[in-house]
């Protein structure tokens, strides 16, 4: 089959180059974004006087037909032309002859595939923000019925402090925001039009890239011909907000996983989402939070293999570029699985409150708030530390709670403390204590679910 680009070639390429340097195998998923991006050429060529206005409508109607084919699954992919961009356009050449020809006037592969990919990562980076709202409306979702639950916080995964169970599920909706807020921000980059810088240099025909980058509703053309072809700075951005969408994936997955223990107690996760043994009946494994887990290394992977990939090319196009789909379409389609599944497992978790409660006054979790309990009496904070430590200490000889211990050996160790101590001690005590904004007490905490739930509806 003759190339696009053999008119210099006096040897067929072999057949062990073809199947070597094909990405039809995995670029065929660009097949909409292509035709979109082909159109869009199309009506600028004939804006400018390239093409007729009728060979642009035969150009658009032709291109409608090949991609309805292609989604049907009625196009046959042949190694020998390469990519999903060559299997379009000579589906066209068959059909329209020269004008199908014309269809390249003006671009380069180069700049076309670089139109693609940002044309596909625009759209990929709308669809995750979606679903990371609905991850997020999930933790929102269920925080109404959870308002009373407190629940151990932890440092150094040894108790530290209590707060509201909603603290911890907004906790998440803060991190998913964050997310979101990089992918917008990426998206400002992404949306910016490389149609039309051709191989590297530009051209010399009349092209107007203004007008194909306002059809494809890009905001602005990128200004440097040079640049375009060796530009995937979009690519790397994305998929490394993509890592940290992962990790932050990785992190919820690797907290339930433990409080779905029988040493935690703390949740029981919906039998849809868990899997059993082959061999131990009683088994309900959290197999999909440990997928989700151990999927983020592959995200992870794809950021550094985009930066491994680019770190030593020189400047335009270099045929190593090929490879940064294999990344690029793996960190998506990691992150959407994922996304896919978690609010189900949000929404439908329970608490184990009687597991919860029955163990909420241990580790002297009132221990700070005892301490800032004397600073506000006038007791320097490392003064206040050690005393609280001390009491810690006899609670722990004693096998009791600093809110067992007899007034008379509270005040024995400071006599600041007075019989009011008692409205900071307990854990219930400490999260209606707690008041600073931010804080995972009360008062705090239901102010800010009610920011979450006015966000999440208006957004």
């Amino acid at each position: 089959m003759a190339k696009a680009w053999g008119g210099a070639f006096s040897q067929a390429t072999d057949p062990r180059v073809e199947k070597f340097t094909e990405s039809i195998s995995f670029d065929a998923r660009l097949a909409e974004v292509d035709i979109r991006g082909s159109q869009a050429h199309a009506r600028m060529l004939a804006e400018v006087g390239l093409i007729s206005a009728a060979e642009r409508d035969a150009i658009i109607t032709t291109l409608d037909e090949i991609g309805s084919e292609i989604s049907q699954g009625k196009m046959a992919w042949k190694i020998e032309l390469e990519d999903i961009h060559m299997h379009i356009e000579s589906a066209l050449i068959v059909r329209l002859g020269d004008t199908g020809r014309k269809l390249h006037t003006g671009r380069s592969r180069n700049d076309q595939v670089a139109t693609d990919l940002k044309l596909w990562v625009r759209g990929a980076i709308d669809e995750l923000d979606e679903l990371l709202a609905d991850v997020q409306r999930a933790f929102v979702g269920r925080s109404d019925a959870d308002q009373d639950v407190v629940l151990p916080g932890y440092t150094h995964l040894q108790r530290a402090q209590p707060v509201m169970a909603v603290h911890y599920w907004l906790a998440y909706c803060e991190k998913f925001a964050r997310d979101r807020e990089r992918l917008a921000d990426c998206r400002k980059r992404v949306n910016i039009s490389p149609l039309g810088a051709a191989a590297l240099a530009g051209s010399s025909l009349p092209i107007d890239r203004h007008l194909s980058a306002k059809l494809l509703g890009f905001d602005g053309v990128a200004a440097n011909s040079l640049d375009v072809s060796s530009d995937r700075d979009f690519e790397i951005e994305f998929v490394s907000t993509l890592a940290l969408i992962a990790a932050h994936l990785s992190t919820w997955a690797e907290e339930w996983i433990l409080w779905c223990t029988t040493e935690f107690s703390y949740l029981k996760l919906p039998h849809a989402y868990t899997t059993g043994s082959s061999i131990m009946p009683q088994k309900r494994n959290p197999d999909v939070l440990e997928l989700i887990r151990g999927k983020s290394a592959r995200v992870i992977a794809s950021a550094q293999q985009l930066f491994l990939l680019v770190k030593g090319l020189p400047m335009a196009y270099n045929r190593d570029l090929q490879e940064d789909k294999l990344a690029l379409f793996a960190a998506f389609d990691t992150i959407k699985s994922c996304l896919e599944l978690a609010p189900s497992i949000v929404a439908g978790a329970q608490l184990q409150l009687d597991k919860i409660n029955a163990r909420l006054e241990e580790g002297f979790l009132d221990a700070t708030t005892l301490m800032e309990y004397l600073i506000l009496r006038g007791v320097p904070m490392r003064t206040g530390h050690e005393v609280v430590g001390k009491l810690v200490a006899l609670c722990e000889s004693r096998k009791c709670k600093l809110a067992e211990v007899p007034l008379s050996d509270l005040q024995q160790a400071c006599d600041k403390i007075t019989a009011d101590v008692s409205q900071v001690l307990g854990t219930h005590n400490v999260v209606a204590a707690l008041k600073s904004y931010g804080s995972g007490g009360r008062g705090p905490v239901l102010e800010r679910l009610t920011e979450w739930q006015q966000r999440l509806e208006a957004n």
